[in-house]
C-alpha cells in the first residue's frame, strides 16, 4: 500500500530548486516539489506521495493525518522504511 504522507519541509536545496529536504516522523529526505503551482517555504507541510509532493497541506491538516497514519500501524511503518530507503539526489 502507498500512502500519501505529510512531511514538513526543512529547506529548499540551493542547488536543485525542484528539490526540498522534508522531514516525515524523524526520517529526513529530499523530494522533489516541481508539482507544486507555488514553491513550499520552510516550515510549510506539504503531502508527499512517491517521492513528489501533491499539494501543500496545513499544520493542522498534518498533524491529523499524522495522527491517523501512526495509528493504522504496520501500513504507516513499511511507508516510513520505504522512505527511509529512499534517495532522490
Amino acid at each position: 500500500m502507498c500512502l500519501g504522507i505529510p512531511g514538513e519541509v526543512i529547506e529548499i536545496l540551493a542547488d536543485r530548486p525542484d528539490l526540498a529536504r522534508v522531514e516525515v516522523s524523524g526520517v529526513r529526505r529530499a523530494i522533489n516539489i516541481g508539482l507544486l503551482d507555488e514553491p513550499p517555504k520552510p516550515g510549510e507541510w506539504v503531502l508527499i506521495h512517491v517521492g513528489f509532493a501533491l499539494s501543500k497541506i496545513d499544520e493542522v491538516e498534518a498533524k491529523a493525518a499524522l495522527d491517523f497514519l501512526e495509528s493504522i500501524g504496520q501500513a504507516y511503518a513499511d511507508e516510513i522504511d520505504a522512505l527511509r530507503e529512499s534517495r532522490i539526489e
